[in-house]
This record gives structure tokens, C-alpha cells and sequence, in this order.
């Protein structure tokens, strides 16, 4: 489940839905969907280790410290329950939940992750799982050489090139090459990772982990580009490895990946 939050901007002096703050200055503005907005604060703060060393506190007590209902704190410790983040058992309250219970490719709980504590790590395992996934969803986008599939391909392609001369971030671009291919490779498991695979490179483009002459990286997309569209899918398959595993060379554009541990924590 991705909840979307809606943040709105706090005016000086004003608390939640426009009331006064009533002596809680510095209490936590959650927008216009308070539920969304406190599943998302709550959910960052767990992820950034906040519970780590203290219990987690009641609903009576997030309520008074969120400033919002009951209803509402309690309908957002339950969408965090079903994320794997809390359990809930009798005469025991409600606890934090060890990272392996959370589900992990939740775009939310992807995006907590990757915006706190060991975001470096975490990326860097998440794309120990791309380099497993998007090389063979280019490799399948290839031997289906679906038109409508290469097609958005090309679009995504000419719109990073256009980035690139204008000298703009091509990070929706890049984004949108990937999803293609991801679609293109006519199958919805594929498709589905889409949006985890945006949480990573949003967040991978704000902590600027990319290496090599962006001249390399684009010639690398051209090279998954022509190899999907021709049919080459032992091509296209390398040419993504190497993209996702951020190896890009001035003597090997066709992104055939360099003989090293693919995980470098790159996008």
C-alpha cells in the first residue's frame, strides 16, 4: 500500500486544521490528511530508530503529542501495522517490529528507509535486488520488442537527451526510461517494481550517487534503447546490469558491465 500524504504549509501561529497551537509550538504539522500525514510521520520516525531504545508509546499518547483523535492515530497505527512496522498483542501494547517483519518494497516504508538511518545501506541492498530484477526485465522487453514498449522507451531516452543538452536533472526522465522497461517487459511483477524503483532514484539523485561522465550513462541508456528495440536481449540485458550497477566506461558504451562486485551502492 503507497499512502500518498497531502503536506500542507503551517501558517505562523496556527496549529492543525487552521486552530490555534494551544501551548504545542513545537508540535509536528501533518497537512491536510491528518491520517496520511501521521502514518508518515510516524513511520519515519520509527525507520530513523526513534524506538529503538524506548518503548512505543501508546495511542492516547501519540494522540496527545500529534495533536489528533483517536480515531485517527489509531487508523494510522493500523495501516503501519499492516506495513510489518508494529504488532499489536494482548497485555503486551503495541511494539516495533524487527526490520526483516517490514514490507520492504512498500514504497512508503522504502522511502522512510531511504530518507534516515543507514539510508547509504539501505540503498545499496535495494539494488543488489535491481540488478536480480532490471536486467531481466530489459532482457524480456527485448525478446517481445513490444512497439507501444519500445516506444515509451524512446520518448523516456529523448527526453533525458534533452535534459542533458539544456543542462537540466533528468531524474523524471531516468525515471521514466526505467519504468518503461519495466512495463515493457509484459509482465505485472515487473511492472509493480516500478514505484520502488522511483522511491530509489528520487532518493539516490538527492544524495548524488552517480558516477562516471553523464555522456557514458546516456550512451549506456541508448546502447538498452537500440538493444530492446532490435531484439538483442543478451545486449539489452548487460547494457541495464551495467546502468544499474553504475559502470560506465569511455572505451565500453555498449554497457557491458566491468569484472567487480556489481553492489556499489549506485543507480
Amino acid at each position: 500500500m503507497n499512502a500518498r500524504a497531502n503536506f500542507a504549509v503551517a501558517q505562523p501561529g496556527l496549529g492543525f486544521a487552521g486552530l490555534p497551537r494551544g501551548g504545542a509550538p513545537d508540535r509536528p504539522q501533518l497537512g491536510h490528511s491528518l491520517t496520511f500525514g501521521l502514518l508518515h510521520a510516524i513511520g519515519g520516525a520509527i525507520a530513523a530508530g526513534d524506538y529503538d531504545d524506548k518503548p512505543f508509546p501508546p495511542e492516547a499518547e501519540l494522540a496527545r503529542h500529534y495533536g489528533t483523535s483517536l480515531s485517527v492515530t489509531r487508523e494510522a497505527v493500523k495501516m503501519l501495522t499492516a506495513k510489518g512496522l508494529l504488532a499489536s498483542r494482548p497485555r503486551l501494547g503495541t511494539n516495533v517490529q524487527p526490520l526483516s517483519c517490514w514490507s520492504l518494497l512498500d514504497t512508503d516504508v522504502l522511502r522512510w528507509l531511504l530518507q534516515r538511518r543507514h539510508a547509504a545501506d539501505a540503498l545499496g541492498q535495494f539494488n543488489q535486488l535491481r540488478v536480480a530484477i532490471e536486467p531481466a526485465a530489459a532482457e524480456f522487453a527485448a525478446r517481445f520488442a513490444w512497439p507501444r514498449g519500445v516506444q515509451r522507451i524512446s520518448d523516456a531516452l529523448e527526453h533525458m537527451q534533452l535534459c542533458e543538452r539544456r543542462d537540466e536533472d533528468p531524474i523524471d526522465a531516468r525515471i521514466a526510461f526505467h519504468a518503461a522497461v519495466l512495463q515493457a517487459a509484459r509482465n505485472p511483477f515487473y511492472a509493480q517494481f516500478q514505484d520502488a524503483v522511483e522511491a530509489a532514484l528520487r532518493i539516490a539523485n538527492r544524495m548524488r550517487r552517480r558516477t562516471g561522465d553523464p555522456a557514458d550513462e546516456l550512451a549506456a541508456y541508448a546502447t538498452v534503447r537500440g538493444a530492446i528495440a532490435s531484439g538483442d536481449w543478451e545486449q539489452a540485458r548487460a547494457a541495464m546490469h551495467g546502468i544499474v550497477t553504475g559502470i560506465f566506461t569511455p572505451d565500453d558504451r555498449s554497457g557491458q558491465p566491468e569484472s567487480k562486485h556489481p553492489l556499489a551502492g549506485k543507480s
